[in-house]
């Protein structure tokens, strides 16, 4: 799995945005938390929430759903013990619908550079796929944070999840199921539902070959978009020869700029690079985890 780390960082020190670039140098230089956290803060409002592009297709200044998510993501990966988190699962908690899920997205005016399935979100029902994503951030959070792990918003979240899940018969969209597979793992190691609810999911993964999304020609996601993190509950669940030829996959995919692709389409050109710049990191997370 030998990958051009030197071309990864060029890539993303030519291509990515500044949160990238602050990211991969904390991850491969030992670089400083609190640069990432600079970097995170420029897309922070006033409310606690974040918007400002931190989702390169949902590039409204407006605090929403998905760009909390991806704060929560980057304040777990830090191990952040600022009141950054606090400050977004209050901001969840106030949009938060009466079951305790989050709707997919919220209303904005300032829709220039968004892709449609954000301008056209339905805001007021609760999404699994977002409160998934949002919770399992969370509780990544939660693993050094007791008072995440007692936030009233993530108690309530969890509990919808949970239930969502229990409720899930046949398959689900991919995205969806790739969520429910990252919020399991969250929870895996305190909630004692989890195993159940991955033999109940764990059908819907075929993990030789790629899951296409429907309504996208050309999307997939991989066996390692399922499990995304070494060590996890759900690296146990697949076959390690499987988990191991994915990731020769991932790592034979960097390009000859030294950055990853992702197989959907951008809604700009300037999320095109942002998404690749993200992707770049990922990539790299994933490959040095390991199996």
């Amino acid at each position: 799995m030998e990958i051009d780390l030197g071309a990864a960082v060029s890539f993303v020190a030519t291509h990515a945005r500044v949160i990238e670039r602050r990211r991969l140098h904390l991850l491969v230089d030992g670089g400083s938390p609190a640069g990432v956290l600079a970097a995170l803060d420029a897309y922070r409002n006033p409310d606690g929430g974040y918007g400002w592009g931190l989702e390169p297709d949902q590039r409204s200044s407006t605090s929403q759903p998905v760009a909390a998510m991806h704060a929560l993501e980057v304040l777990a990966t830090i191990g952040d013990d600022s009141d950054r988190a606090t400050q977004i699962c209050d901001w969840l908690a106030g949009h938060a619908m009466a079951d305790g899920g989050i709707p997919f997205g919220l209303p904005c005016s300032d829709t220039a550079g968004c892709a449609p399935h954000w301008t056209g979100a339905d805001a007021h029902t609760s999404s699994l796929q977002m409160t998934a994503q949002l919770a399992a951030q969370a509780h990544r959070v939660a693993r050094h944070r007791k008072d995440i792990a007692e936030h009233p918003w993530l108690v309530q979240a969890t509990s919808f999840c949970l239930d969502s899940i229990d409720r899930i018969e046949e398959a689900p969209h991919p995205y969806e199921l790739m969520f429910v597979f990252l919020f399991l793992d969250a929870v895996a190691d305190h909630d004692s539902r989890a195993d159940r609810l991955f033999d109940r999911v764990l059908r819907f993964v075929v993990p030789d070959s790629p899951t296409s999304v429907p309504e996208a020609e050309g999307e997939v996601l991989h066996l390692l978009d399922f499990s995304a993190y070494a060590g996890s509950r759900s690296r146990s669940l697949f076959d390690r020869a499987a988990i191991t030829a994915d990731l020769h996959r991932l790592a034979s995919q960097q390009q000859p700029d030294g950055g990853w692709q992702v197989t959907f389409p951008a809604s700009s050109p300037a999320a095109a690079l942002e998404w690749r710049g993200y992707a770049t990191l990922q990539a790299v997370a994933t490959l040095r985890g390991g199996v």
